[in-house]
C-alpha cells in the first residue's frame, strides 16, 4: 500500500510516460476511441439508412445502440482479465478486435450485418474504457483521481468536437464506408502509441487469480458496496440521458432546426461546454470536494431539465438560442457529475480496480445505452419527450445518491484525499 501511495504523488515514479501531460493525453485518447466510434457516425446515419434500406428514422439509431450494448456487456469480461493478466495485454487485444470489426463494417451488405459488426466493435472498445479507468486508479485515488479524470475528460472532449465534423467531411468527399476506415486507422495508431509508451501499471504480485471463486468474490464486493453501486447506477442514469441525446441529435438539429451541414458545429459547441466544465471541476475539486461539486451539479441538472421540459410543453418548439442555452447549462452540470461520481464509485475498489471498473462501466454503458435507447426512441418530431426523459433520469440519480449518502448531501469531509 505504501508503494501505491507513493505513486499517487508523482506519475514519473510509476514509470509512466515522460510527463503527466502525456499520460493524460494517452488515457484521453484511449477513451476517445469510443467517442469517435459514436460521434463520427451521426452525420452519416441518413446515408447508411438509405444505402441499407432502413426507412424508419428511429431505426437508424440502432447503429449506436448495438455498439453501446457490445461496449457495455464486454466490460464484464475485460475486468477480471485485466486483474489477472495486467492492463496492457487485454487492452491491446481489445483494440485489435475494434480495428478488425471496423474493417468488417466496410464490407457489410445489409443492416443486420452492420449492427453485428458494430456490436463486435463495441466489444473491442470495452477494453479501452475498463483499462483506462483501472490504470488511473492503479496510480491515483480520491480527489487526485477526480482531478486527473477531469483533465482526461477535458482532453477527451476534443473527440466529440472533431468527430462529427470529420464524419461530415468524409461523407462530402466519399461514402460512409470510409468512416469505418478512419476509425480503424485511428485506433491502430493509438494502439501503437500505447504499446510503445505505456508501462504495465499492475505488478504481478497484485494480480488476482482467474478462478471462478475469486472472480465471483470480486464481483460480489462491487455489487454489495453501497457507495460504489449507488454512484455507478446514478452515473448510469445520467449517462443514459447523454446517450439518448446523441441518438436523437441528428434528428433534432437537422430535422427540427434545419442545421444541415452545420449540425457538427452545434454538436461541437455542446462538447466544448462539457470540456470547459471538466477543466473547472479539476481546479475546484481540491478546494470544494467531490461531493459538494457533484451533488450541487446534480440538483442543477434536474432543475435545468425540468425547465427545458416545462418550456417545451408550454411554448412548443423552442427558439434555437433558447434550446442551446438550456442544453449548454445541462451539459455544463454533466461535466461536474461524471468524473466525481466515477471517482467516488471506484474509491473503495482499489484492490480490484479492473473488476470494479468493469462492473461500473457495464452498469453505466450497457444500462445507460438501454436508458438512452428509450429516450432516443421516444423522439416524435419534438424535443418534449427527450426533455422528459432527461428529467426522469435526473430524479432517479438524485434518489440513488440520497440512498448512498443515507439522506445527507454535500458531506465534503467524507471525500478521500
Amino acid at each position: 500500500m505504501d508503494a501505491i501511495k507513493a505513486r499517487q504523488t508523482d506519475p514519473k515514479d510509476a514509470g509512466l510516460p515522460g510527463s503527466r501531460a502525456e499520460f493524460i493525453a494517452m488515457i484521453a485518447s484511449l477513451m476517445a476511441i469510443n467517442a469517435i466510434a459514436i460521434d463520427i457516425m451521426l452525420p452519416a446515419l441518413p446515408d447508411m439508412g438509405a444505402a441499407l434500406g432502413v426507412a424508419n428514422e428511429n431505426s437508424r439509431q440502432y447503429v449506436l445502440t448495438s455498439y453501446f450494448l457490445g461496449f457495455g456487456f464486454a466490460q464484464l469480461a475485460f475486468g477480471p482479465l485485466a486483474d489477472r493478466f495486467g492492463r496492457k495485454l487485454p487492452l491491446q487485444i481489445g483494440m485489435a478486435i475494434y480495428v478488425i470489426a471496423a474493417v468488417a463494417a466496410i464490407m457489410v451488405s445489409d443492416f443486420n450485418m452492420l449492427l453485428a459488426a458494430r456490436f463486435v466493435q463495441g466489444v473491442g472498445a470495452a477494453s479501452t474504457r475498463v483499462l483506462s479507468v483501472a490504470i488511473v486508479r492503479d496510480i491515483f485515488g480520491g480527489r487526485r483521481m477526480a482531478e486527473i479524470m477531469s483533465l482526461v475528460m477535458m482532453v477527451f472532449m476534443v473527440a466529440p468536437v472533431v468527430a462529427p465534423a470529420a464524419g461530415q467531411v468524409i461523407i462530402l468527399f466519399a461514402d460512409w464506408h470510409m468512416i469505418f476506415l478512419f476509425m480503424a486507422v485511428t485506433c491502430a495508431a493509438i494502439m501503437l502509441w500505447v504499446s510503445l509508451r505505456l508501462p504495465e501499471t499492475l505488478p504481478v504480485e497484485r494480480r488476482t487469480p482467474l478462478v471462478p471463486g475469486e472472480v465471483a468474490a470480486a464481483f460480489l464486493t462491487v455489487f454489495t458496496n453501497r457507495m460504489s453501486l449507488c454512484y455507478a447506477l446514478a452515473t448510469m442514469f445520467i449517462f443514459g440521458s447523454l446517450f439518448g441525446f446523441i441518438a436523437a441529435a441528428q434528428q433534432i438539429y437537422v430535422g427540427i432546426y434545419g442545421l444541415s451541414v452545420w449540425f457538427p458545429l452545434a454538436f461541437a459547441l455542446i462538447a466544448g461546454v462539457m470540456a470547459t466544465s471538466s477543466y473547472i471541476n479539476s481546479r475546484l475539486v481540491w478546494r470544494l470536494g467531490m461531493r459538494r461539486l457533484s451533488h450541487g451539479a446534480l440538483i442543477g441538472y434536474a432543475l435545468a431539465t425540468l425547465s427545458w421540459w416545462l418550456l417545451s410543453l408550454s411554448a412548443g418548439p423552442l427558439p434555437f438560442w433558447l434550446f442551446m442555452t438550456l442544453l449548454s447549462l445541462i451539459f455544463f452540470f454533466f461535466g461536474w457529475i461524471g468524473a466525481n461520481f466515477n471517482a467516488m464509485a471506484m474509491e473503495p475498489l482499489g484492490a480490484i480496480a479492473g473488476t470494479g471498473s468493469a462492473v461500473l462501466g457495464f452498469l453505466q454503458t450497457a444500462g445507460g445505452s438501454l436508458v438512452g435507447a428509450l429516450i432516443g426512441q421516444s423522439f416524435d418530431g419534438t424535443v418534449t419527450p427527450v426533455a422528459f426523459g432527461f428529467l426522469i433520469v435526473s430524479l432517479a440519480a438524485i434518489g440513488l445518491v440520497l440512498f448512498a449518502e443515507r439522506g445527507r448531501l454535500f458531506k465534503a469531509h467524507n471525500d478521500p484525499v
